[in-house]
């Protein structure tokens, strides 16, 4: 139940009141989206793996984080791919994909400013939300048909066969199972799939998208740099990276791809470490794991491991050294034919070389490398890529037999991140290399005839990182 105790009753001349004295609500020329000469061509391929059907793609509705309040809208990213819409639109809106192969965008457009959801609607209000687009707006900005989406039931009813993203907004979802009488699951998976799977390669736009993030994220890794200094001085310094760093990804795109890592010592030891609470010790490392998306909502995922008080210490800059080595040798491994694996199995035996040099696998080499064996992973747990776009884990509905066990194409964009992790507790481990962490990512474009690392401008070699890291900070 919601409660209504905040909320103040409108007097009958307040309503007469509110909706007088404004100019015209006339319609704004609105810039057509940059995606949406690229969208006709993904709604093709969609269509032509279900003909006959009507597909229904939901952005998806607003999610609450406290009581009232919202956390910030992000559309489903079948919806954004397949509609061209980014940052923040539109909650509640579904792209649908007629029998027919046409495409219409169903959203809420705004209300006249003599209608009380002007000023009393908080979800769609103008007072609340700011200035919606009309219909007439939102054909311009994607260049596609619209619809209200009130309309939504009506249009859906008159479908033979539909078909729902089902994870993507639950009232659409039962909507659809309600009009076609029947959940159709195995259905519903397969749109999902094949979206997902579609976008394993990029188009043109996709990729120059990708290179704006990646440029965006060196500018913010580059602030980073600038304010260790400082970041070590005012304490929690992990906050105060990860909040450096938000700064240039709202300023630069839509936000931060995904939660910072910004792991200071030991914590670089914990891959998924976004509390960041911690302070940053100038003899230490700090493991920074960010990206911008931008506004279309295409992300970068770049890792620096970068010594808080500008050098590294001997034992710091073996460890380093052997994981550019690991991923110098997965980058080279990223061409087109080339399985998916290649470059995460030319990186691990980098390390797995290092950790029998240290005498720290029960067996040698080839026996951890074997499928039985995997000691390795007790220092290098994680893969070494995973596909990157809109999500920072791309395609993850896509079947294992075209993502792990696939084959690298011309326009796939993937992650290259070996990383060795040496916890302060690993009594294996010699002592001076305990409590060091160490990833190195770079994003990684596959070309006609090999690759490209989008995220070059960021220095990975040791030496390149401490004149840097001198230089930024004067």
């Amino acid at each position: 139940m919601t409660s209504d105790n905040r909320k103040p009753p409108y007097s009958e001349t307040f309503k007469k009141f509110i909706v007088q004295g404004w100019s015209p609500d006339t319609d704004s020329d609105v810039a057509r989206l940059a995606a949406a000469d690229w969208v006709a061509a993904r709604h093709e391929k969609v269509a032509a793996a279900f003909p006959g059907a009507t597909l229904v793609l939901p952005a998806g509705p607003l999610k609450v984080r406290s009581n009232d309040t919202d956390y910030r809208f992000r559309p489903h990213t079948a919806f954004a791919w397949t509609s061209g819409l980014g940052e923040d639109r539109e909650p509640d809106a579904a792209l649908v994909i007629g029998a027919d192969g046409v495409a219409t965008v169903y959203f809420r457009p705004r209300a006249p400013r003599t209608d009380e959801e002007f000023y009393a609607n908080a979800r769609y209000g103008e007072m609340w939300v700011g200035k919606r687009d009309s219909l007439d707006e939102m054909a311009a900005r994607t260049g596609l048909a619209v619809a209200d989406v009130r309309n939504l039931r009506e249009d859906l009813a008159a479908a033979e066969r539909l078909l729902v993203v089902r994870d993507a907004d639950p009232e659409v979802t039962a909507l659809v199972d309600e009009l076609r009488g029947r959940d159709e699951v195995d259905g519903d998976a397969e749109l999902a799939r094949v979206v997902s799977e579609l976008r394993l390669v990029k188009d043109e736009f996709e990729i120059e998208e990708m290179r704006r993030a990646c440029d965006a994220t060196r500018i913010g890794f580059e602030a980073v740099a600038r304010e260790l200094p400082n970041a070590v001085a005012n304490g929690r310094g992990e906050r105060w990276v990860e909040g450096i760093f938000a700064l240039h990804a709202r300023h630069l795109g839509n936000a931060v791809g995904y939660d910072t890592i910004a792991a200071g010592g030991d914590h670089a030891n914990t891959l998924h470490w976004i509390r960041n609470d911690g302070e940053l010790v100038g003899d230490e490392l700090i493991l920074l794991d960010a990206g911008v998306e931008v506004n279309s909502l295409y992300t970068a995922d770049v890792t620096r491991t970068l010594p808080v008080g500008g050098r590294f210490s001997a034992a710091q800059r073996r460890v380093y050294e052997v994981v550019l080595a690991a991923q110098e040798a997965g980058i080279q491994a990223c061409r087109p034919g080339a399985s998916f694996m290649d470059p995460h199995n030319a990186a691990v035996k980098v390390l797995a070389e290092f950790f029998h040099e240290l005498g720290i696998l029960p067996g040698t080499v080839d026996e951890t490398l074997a499928q039985e064996g995997g000691y390795h992973r007790r220092w290098m747990v994680h893969g070494t890529s995973h596909h990157l776009g809109m999500d920072v884990h791309d395609c993850a509905q896509a079947r294992r037999e075209v993502y792990r066990e696939g084959t690298l194409a011309e326009g796939m964009v993937i992650t290259v991140e070996p990383g060795i992790y040496f916890k302060a507790g690993d009594e294996l481990v010699p002592a001076e290399y305990r409590g060091i962490g160490v990833r190195i990512e770079d994003d990684i474009l596959v070309t006609a005839d090999g690759h490209e690392n989008l995220s070059a401008a960021l220095p990975r070699a040791a030496d390149d990182l401490e004149a840097w890291l001198a230089q930024l900070q004067g």
